[in-house]
């Protein structure tokens, strides 16, 4: 029987813990988010997080800008957010629609930089310094741990992009497990994918994993968010994976909630860094 992870029962611990933390600043964190385009998926994902932040005493600020914004005009407000003393936390909501994603990320200044994408943050974890890491990352491996599964000999494959999936795989190596990064495009996706005990699915394709991808047993993480006939839903076929994976995370309810909890932690550290 498949065990159900209750992503929104695990953050709301967080959320509380890190209101507690917030109200014994000196201070208020703030966080800027800056939002291109129309896609819903991204404009719900913003409104999810300044909810959040408002209910744990975050200062929220948000920028909007047509699909078509020349790239200078992001990095204009980008910089002069860098410089702002009441912003601990930078975050340019993605996906963009056709900015270069990179050339925003890098020029955030890493200690306000609380996605944990610049290079430096990445870096950091690539040599176990002290640094801002993922949110969406961080929030996954808490998922996987709250299964209580023993991790020895496990492996993990990650279907996403490199940039998405590269913190996840550092910090899947803490605990010992092997990952390996594939493509959805990837020819041979299935056999990869029914190797693994632990597979997380990160591309944006709805139900593109039934049950003939999945290892018996396995941990499933369903990152995918799209909106379909006015629902959002995953890049799991739920109903189908429901009679074969060991644990699965639910769309909405799993990896959503615990994203929004740990950019919450993200924006403290980022306040204490800069502090």
């Amino acid at each position: 029987m498949t065990h159900i992870i209750n992503g929104r029962k695990l953050a709301v611990k967080i959320r509380m813990q890190v209101k507690k933390r917030i109200s014994s600043l000196a201070h208020i964190p703030g966080l800027a988010v800056l939002l291109v385009g129309d896609d819903p998926a991204s404009h719900t994902y913003v409104r999810l997080k300044e909810k959040a932040c408002k209910e744990a005493g975050i200062f929220f600020e948000k920028h909007l800008y047509p699909s078509n914004v020349k790239e200078e005009n992001i990095l204009s407000d980008i910089a002069t957010l860098n410089e702002r003393t009441d912003i601990h936390g930078i975050l340019v909501q993605l996906p963009l629609p056709h900015q270069n994603t990179d050339r925003m990320i890098a020029a955030i200044d890493p200690q306000k930089d609380v996605d944990g994408f610049h290079p430096e943050n990445i870096r950091r974890l690539d040599t176990d310094k002290p640094g801002i890491i993922s949110p969406v990352a961080l929030g996954i491996m808490k998922l996987i741990t709250s299964t209580e599964k023993s991790f020895q000999g496990c492996s993990a494959v990650i279907i996403a992009s490199p940039l998405f999936a590269h913190p996840i795989e550092v910090l899947l190596r803490e605990y010992g497990i092997v990952s390996t990064i594939v493509s959805a495009q990837d020819p041979l996706l299935k056999e990869k994918t029914k190797t693994a005990d632990i597979l997380i699915v990160a591309v944006g394709k709805p139900n593109l994993i039934t049950r003939d991808y999945i290892k018996s047993g396995a941990v499933v993480i369903d990152v995918g968010t799209t909106r379909v006939d006015n629902h959002i839903v995953g890049d799991v076929d739920r109903t189908s994976v429901e009679s074969i994976a060991g644990w699965l995370t639910p769309v909405p309810g799993g990896v959503g909630p615990m994203t929004v909890a740990l950019l919450l932690v993200s924006i403290l550290k980022a306040y204490q860094l800069q502090k």
